[in-house]
């Protein structure tokens, strides 16, 4: 049976994003991609599979936005199976130190990644109770977001926004208790190629990490008593 999916930050070609609604297409899904801009990638995409694949224009730092895509979204769909909040940001002075890197740059981030996927769950909440399986959402987190195995000085913004994605994902773990209906996940994705350079040490490509947590996701779809924040190995990692 055909799954509808929904990915956001879909865009680059060799972004995670993309790479997942390549997968979840080859599989036979319906899917929606989200991007705040219009995508060349994801255009040449939709020749290819017209009747499945959706792209949603959504800005995620935008509340109006989200919901204007969620009301967009349902004229064209009944239900969806599975929600990955894929998309980020982060500021120019990433990989600044503390004392280098200009501060105001946090919050935004802090907003897009952390708060923009709370957005989008809430909008896209009674599409996924709809959902004839358990309604499934994963959120792409990362090990920078761990604050006890926290080892870097740089990418303050990132490693911030990554640790609020978590928490925000215990809250609504809390939140959705007792109901059977919704699951949730925070996942660490892997160090993956994301920049798509050949000389990128990372071990993973953007779609080859895509086919795994594809394969991870189906499995940890009605796990409700495991640790909330798993790698991509589908091993606990912890807050």
């Amino acid at each position: 049976m055909s799954r509808n999916v929904m990915v956001t930050g879909t865009g680059r070609a060799s972004g995670l994003g993309y790479n997942l609604v390549v997968r979840y297409l080859e599989l036979g899904d319906n899917v929606v991609a989200t991007v705040r801009k219009q995508s060349d990638a994801l255009e040449s995409l939709k020749e290819k599979y017209p009747e499945r694949l959706t792209i949603l224009t959504m800005d995620i730092g935008s509340t109006a936005s989200v919901e204007a895509a969620a009301d967009e979204l349902k004229q064209k769909m009944d239900h969806l199976d599975l929600l990955i909040n894929n998309a980020v940001t982060v500021s120019p002075d990433c990989d600044k130190g503390f004392f280098e890197a200009d501060l105001d740059y946090i919050a935004k981030t802090v907003d897009v990644t952390a708060v923009g996927p709370m957005r989008v769950i809430k909008a896209f909440y009674s599409l996924l109770k709809k959902s004839e399986m358990t309604g499934l959402i994963m959120n792409i987190s990362s090990e920078a977001g761990s604050i006890s195995k926290c080892y870097r000085t740089n990418l303050i913004d990132y490693g911030m926004a990554k640790a609020a994605l978590n928490m925000a994902t215990m809250n609504l773990v809390n939140t959705f208790k007792g109901d059977r209906s919704i699951n949730i996940f925070c996942i660490h994705p892997g160090w993956i190629r994301t920049d798509g350079r050949a000389d990128n040490p990372a071990p993973l490509s953007s779609y080859e990490a895509a086919c795994i947590l594809e394969e991870l996701f189906e499995k940890r779809r009605n796990d409700f008593e495991g640790h909330r924040f798993i790698t991509n190995e589908g091993k606990d990692y912890p807050f």
